[in-house]
């Protein structure tokens, strides 16, 4: 087998390789893409195990060595550096380093998710940047309608727009709104074929399937989960899955310093923890327990903090519901798991549990 540490970047690469039968080793710079693809194209017919930090801008070579049946292993970035003590970096000396890794069988491989998934990853991804370019420009709208004393509710609906066309504005004023309703008005159209995408997508998905069942989860949020979080039974508990997500806070506790926390870690994927935390406000409506943290937060904290925090029991139990295979109601009828069970309320069932719930019951799915 020839082993090869490869350093990537976007122009090039600087590999090490070794052969393991005869012993041969050698050093290169590739550059992007003929001569790479020329190099690895000739090591055809042959048992090659590639290693490399995960990175950016890879698409292409991730792809090649699909084709050629090559052994692709993503390295974690910040676990490659801390197994190198100098504080000399170099381009070939990150690749000795990767190599020695491999060969040692040291190296800190990530999961990665299958490669029929990355289309339906794409999908989300571009629906969501859509969405979210779409609530920049709705809110210098409404910063005009608030300008011009059209105070009320900052939810967008077709009343609230044409209450904003039929301000008497003039000049500039009505050129800048003429030209953000046009732009509006093209998202719109760009959105709704994505939305019918994710929709059939998360329907074709028996797991995805199952999360809708949860108030507040809707097909991006339920196909999102299913696609980044892969497979449930590589989690051995539901805190894994929030350390995982990015949802736990740091902490830097150490000899008389007794649990220092700090702000969440952000280490996850970033998409999945801003939907979950966008589902957050519509899922504490539908658990009493949930909705009273939510509040005390709110209070005591922030409305951030307290939606940080009931994201984090939101991932926890689409967790339990795809390991157990139960949906919402049998999830809660069972109240197994510790996040599922308010202890205040017995063993009443989660009918009851909803009917204390001060607020509504409206299970709207989050954008």
């Amino acid at each position: 087998m020839m082993i090869i540490g490869c350093d990537f970047h976007p122009g090039f690469q600087q590999i090490a390789f070794v052969e393991q039968e005869t012993g041969e080793y050698g050093e290169r710079r590739l550059g992007h893409r003929e001569e790479a693809v020329r190099f690895y194209r000739s090591l055809a017919g042959r048992q090659v195990r590639v290693g490399v930090e995960a990175t950016g801008n890879d698409r292409w070579f991730r792809k090649l060595l699909g084709e050629l049946g090559d052994e692709l292993l993503i390295g974690d970035a910040s676990a490659i550096h801390a197994s190198q003590p100098r504080e000399q970096r170099t381009d070939k000396r990150d690749a000795r380093h990767i190599l020695r890794l491999l060969v040692e069988n040291r190296f800190p491989a990530v999961w990665q998710p299958p490669a029929a998934n990355e289309e339906q990853r794409q999908l989300l991804l571009h629906r969501c940047r859509l969405v979210r370019i779409r609530a920049r420009i709705k809110n210098p709208l409404d910063s005009i309608a608030k300008s011009e004393g059209l105070t009320g509710s900052r939810s967008w609906s077709s009343k609230r727009r044409q209450q904003i066309e039929a301000l008497p504005l003039a000049g500039w004023y009505a050129g800048r709104r003429a030209d953000l309703l046009g732009l509006l008005d093209g998202l719109e159209e760009r959105i709704k074929p994505l939305d019918r995408a994710v929709a059939n997508a998360a329907e074709q998905n028996g797991e995805a399937r199952l999360l809708m069942t949860h108030p507040g989860v809707g097909p991006v949020i339920s196909l999102a989960y299913v696609l980044v979080v892969g497979d449930w039974q590589r989690f051995a508990r539901g805190k894994q899955v929030g350390s995982y997500l990015g949802l736990i806070p740091s902490e830097a506790s150490s000899g008389k310093r007794q649990q220092q926390m700090g702000h969440i870690t952000k280490q996850g994927n970033t998409l999945l923890r801003w939907l979950l935390v966008e589902a957050a406000t519509t899922a504490q409506r539908h658990d009493a327990s949930w909705h009273r943290q939510y509040v005390r937060l709110s209070m005591t904290k922030h409305h951030g903090v307290a939606k940080v925090a009931i994201a984090h029991k939101l991932a926890v139990r689409l967790y339990w519901m795809l390991r157990s295979g139960q949906d919402y109601e049998q999830r809660m009828e069972r109240g197994s798991h510790p996040s599922d069970v308010d202890l205040s309320l017995g063993a009443r069932g989660s009918h009851a549990r909803q009917s204390e719930c001060p607020v509504g019951r409206s299970r709207r799915p989050i954008e």
